[in-house]
């Protein structure tokens, strides 16, 4: 893996002898956010850029917190394997699709901690660090972590085959302390995965199998009281899950919206199973729509 990668800075808005409104400047900005696709509201819709899209091969990805790249995976068609691709804003406009062997990055509010799998790399003055590992507990990490602003790693542990739990590991004097495992009210379902918490750590979202789902996987929330306890898991209800399996839930850097993936098992002419699943995304008001009033 090229560790020592280099994000591009997008240098935008600078600075003109022609006088520009206060609008004008947020459009010469944002202009390019989302590829310029049309924000969804409260019902979740197709992310599917053309730019990206090639034939309707594209899965999912993430930006950087500074919008000038996004890393994705197409999958199926010509490509048998998923593959991992990068597109960089530069210039003003966005550059052509590459491949990387940088794999399903997520990056830190400030983007200068990138995670990769059970390692995270620094940002340096040429490029990234070598892998680092915040400690022996993430060892048993299995489908997923994610990570507060104050260092927390939330993250999940496969103690049976379809059975999984979720653990946090607080950072204290710069260390990870022995992993705490959370109540039952969050783990009280199957194949529990990939989690998402609020910087801040007010809510965690993930997704697991339970009886009072709408089919396959479904995405659940639950948000901390301020006493600290977390409050029993919530099904994000039926205009975010369906009868398909829904995943991989993961709020922009700029907290206004939910992505996650939908998507189903297939069966191949080989008898093997090849999961297909595209990216929604979700104004994060239906976040604070299932905040409780305390």
């Amino acid at each position: 893996m090229n560790y020592r990668l280099i994000l591009s800075v997008m240098l935008i808005g600078a600075s003109s002898v022609n006088a520009t409104t206060k609008s004008e400047k947020a459009a010469q900005v944002n202009s390019h956010h989302y590829f310029g696709e049309t924000p969804p509201q409260l019902a979740p819709l197709l992310f599917e850029p053309k730019i990206v899209s090639l034939d309707g091969l594209f899965e999912g990805g993430t930006f950087t917190p500074d919008m000038s790249e996004f890393y994705f995976t197409r999958k199926n068609g010509k490509y048998k394997q998923r593959t991992f691709f990068v597109i960089r804003y530069e210039n003003n406009s966005w550059g052509e699709a590459r491949e990387t062997n940088i794999k399903w990055p997520q990056f830190s509010a400030d983007g200068d901690t990138m995670y990769i799998g059970k390692h995270y790399f620094k940002r340096t003055k040429t490029g990234w660090s070598k892998p680092q590992s915040p400690g022996d507990f993430i060892n048993d990490m299995a489908h997923g972590r994610s990570v507060s602003a104050s260092g927390t790693y939330y993250y999940t542990v496969y103690e049976q085959p379809d059975v999984g739990a979720l653990y946090y590991s607080r950072v204290k004097n710069g260390v990870h302390q022995t992993p705490v495992k959370m109540s039952e009210d969050i783990n009280s379902g199957m194949y529990i995965a990939h989690p998402y918490i609020a910087p801040d750590e007010s809510y965690l979202i993930w997704d697991m199998r339970r009886g009072d789902g709408h089919g396959q996987a479904d995405l659940y929330i639950s948000f901390k009281q301020p006493n600290g306890s977390w409050l029993p898991a919530i099904n994000m209800g039926p205009t975010i899950n369906s009868s398909m399996q829904e995943s991989s839930p993961q709020v922009t850097h700029d907290g206004k919206y939910l992505f996650f993936t939908r998507g189903e098992w297939r069966l191949k002419n080989d008898g093997s199973r090849n999961y297909v699943g595209k990216r929604f995304w979700v104004d994060a008001q239906v976040i604070e729509n299932l905040r409780p009033q305390l």
